[in-house]
């Protein structure tokens, strides 16, 4: 196969990110590659916009869902995604992380199509669409789980069963969800009901699936995963573990790679367990295997598994030299894994900058980039999602950038990341 017409199925820094990696590509090879973004009315002044070498507009960012007065992103509508893959004369697909990088059946809308979907085979999402499935998956190859419901709760009369048997406090998660969306901590069993409901109509709303499973708080935890490319031949890299223990609201706020609290051993285990969880699952593409790793016990459980690129990939990147996005592309276009996987040199941290107001419980602040700075310097890198001048819409994500320090150890990469966010400076007009 040879793609060369993606879609950019995705907006801000997915969208940016693969835009890049293409214009790379594109050079490398010597090879005519473009890229269409598609955007809705919200995201018209967006630097993803203007970045692709092709634009095609989808109309509102949410649509109605028929016969629900629920609304769902654009992005998520299969009629509106293959109206416009079908018209932008699209030959492949990318959507990143987010939206449908884990939906089998817009993958399968592709292959009808006829459109090389740039991530793992539909079979695969589909078996894994939930992270109940991939539980017991790992449970099925000796990876131990955090203690949880064994399956879906469907009422709030089992979510009271499951809790009390698994002990305050537990946690009511999206079984289709992932990076930390639709998940509810819940210390008492007073606020369970409420957190229940809540819980099933945020799943629905992220994730067209209600679907819900308990699971115990591992209290102290901190959350680790481990990097992952398999190719069409069964050949699976690990290519190292991040630590995402800085959350907040279970969203990642930094990232670091390697972990700092786990052992040479615990690493390697780590690894070997990813490895074979992915070749248990037939998984094709770019993924990572999640981990608690329990600070009282000393032992890693499954957390959940990511059948796509995560935002914090930058980190694993700029240890090991690879572009983690290229090399999706590489693998969607028929290529191979050669060789030994990479051997990744000194510490990465990074910081996920976001335009939210920290008087209003973190609410998003949408308006006007009125001033935009990032420092440079050895070390550094800044992945920005937008430029001075853009809109930030208040339907999306505010993110702004991440910005990555790599130094040859944990104590310079801290360094360099506090003088570039120190230098850093932001300005935001009010919408």
């Amino acid at each position: 196969m040879t793609i060369s017409r993606i879609a950019v199925v995705n907006r801000g820094a997915a969208a940016v990110r693969v835009i890049h990696a293409v214009r790379e590509r594109a050079l490398e090879l010597d090879a005519d590659l473009r890229t269409i973004a598609f955007y809705s009315d919200e995201d018209r002044g967006s630097l993803f916009v203007r970045e692709a070498d092709e634009r095609y507009p989808i109309g509102p960012a949410t649509v109605a869902v028929p016969g629900s007065e629920h609304r769902l992103s654009a992005y998520l509508s299969l009629p509106v995604m293959q109206e416009a893959l079908v018209r932008s004369g699209a030959d492949a697909a990318w959507v990143g992380w987010g939206y449908n990088a884990e939906n089998a059946e817009f993958a399968t809308m592709c292959d009808d199509l006829g459109i090389t979907f740039i991530g793992a085979p539909a079979d695969v999402l589909r078996r894994l669409r939930d992270t109940i499935n991939a539980k017991r998956l790992a449970e099925g190859v000796g990876i131990p789980v955090a203690r949880w419901s064994g399956g879906s709760v469907d009422s709030v009369d089992t979510a009271r069963v499951e809790a009390a048997r698994l002990g305050y406090p537990v946690m009511i998660k999206a079984a289709a969800g992932s990076g930390g969306r639709g998940v509810y901590d819940v210390g008492r069993e007073e606020d369970l009901a409420s957190a229940f409901a809540q819980a099933r109509d945020r799943a629905r709303a992220l994730f067209g699936d209600p679907t819900v499973y308990l699971e115990a708080a591992v209290p102290g935890a901190r959350q680790v995963e481990v990097q992952l490319a398999a190719d069409r031949a069964g050949t699976v890299w690990a290519l190292g573990v991040r630590d995402s223990s800085v959350q907040r609201g279970h969203r990642k706020i930094f990232d670091e790679a390697p972990s700092p609290m786990l052992t040479v051993e615990q690493d390697a285990w780590a690894c070997d367990a990813a490895i074979r969880f992915a070749r248990e699952a037939g998984f094709q593409g770019m993924g990572s295997v999640e981990f608690l790793s329990d600070t009282a016990t000393g032992r890693l459980l499954f957390l959940e598994f990511n059948a796509r690129l995560q935002a914090a990939h930058p980190v694993t990147e700029v240890t090991t030299g690879l572009d983690l996005v290229e090399l999706a592309l590489h693998l969607a276009d028929g290529g191979l894994l050669q060789g030994e996987p990479p051997v990744s040199h000194g510490h990465a941290i990074a910081a996920r900058l976001l335009a939210e107001d920290p008087d209003h419980e973190f609410a998003a602040s949408p308006g006007r980039i009125e001033l935009l700075r990032f420092p440079g310097g050895p070390g550094l890198r800044v992945d920005a999602a937008v430029e001075e001048g853009d809109p930030m819409p208040s339907v999306f994500e505010p993110v702004l950038a991440t910005v990555v320090a790599h130094g040859q150890d944990r104590t310079e990469a801290i360094a360099r990341l506090r003088r570039a966010l120190a230098e850093s400076s932001v300005l935001l007009e009010g919408g």
